[in-house]
């Protein structure tokens, strides 16, 4: 017998008094989430984004978004489509960002783009955070759905 699980003199099986507490989850993949920690979650995935853009210059709030996703995905659809959503801003701000090197280059109006990117992510990611902390689905505009 084993003394990482404590006795249990109250088990009617004495071959059972050490076994091991069924744990949500253990034998069919990740648990699933309550609806509260969905929510939670789905803000985080927004909210976290926005905090590592802000401390980062907006160049790593993927980050935010990616741990989220990878972690939370199988959970619920909840988080997931929230987290996702995160990670398709933080996508399209990238994408943005990349069009409007070139375009500052050629026209001047680039630069224009570049400012607004972050700017637009974020209050993408705040709308994102309430809405997801509030139990709305939402899908942001001005964003295609890379990551589903």
């Amino acid at each position: 017998m084993s003394d990482q699980y404590p006795y249990d003199p109250q088990a009617a099986d004495p071959t059972r008094a050490y076994a091991r507490p069924p744990q949500a989850g253990y034998h069919g993949g990740p648990a699933t989430m309550s609806p509260q920690d969905e929510r939670t979650w789905g803000a985080i995935s927004h909210a976290g984004a926005l905090v590592a853009m802000i401390c980062s210059a907006g160049f790593l709030g993927f980050v935010a978004s990616i741990v989220v996703y990878a972690i939370h995905k199988d959970r619920g659809p909840f988080v997931r489509a929230h987290a996702a959503n995160s990670l398709n801003v933080q996508i399209t701000m990238f994408i943005w960002i990349v069009v409007s090197i070139p375009l500052i280059l050629l026209l001047g109006l680039g630069l224009l783009t570049l400012v607004a990117a972050p700017f637009v992510a974020g209050l993408l990611h705040v709308i994102g955070a309430i809405k997801a902390y509030n139990g709305e689905w939402w899908n942001p505009p001005l964003t295609p759905r890379f990551v589903k």
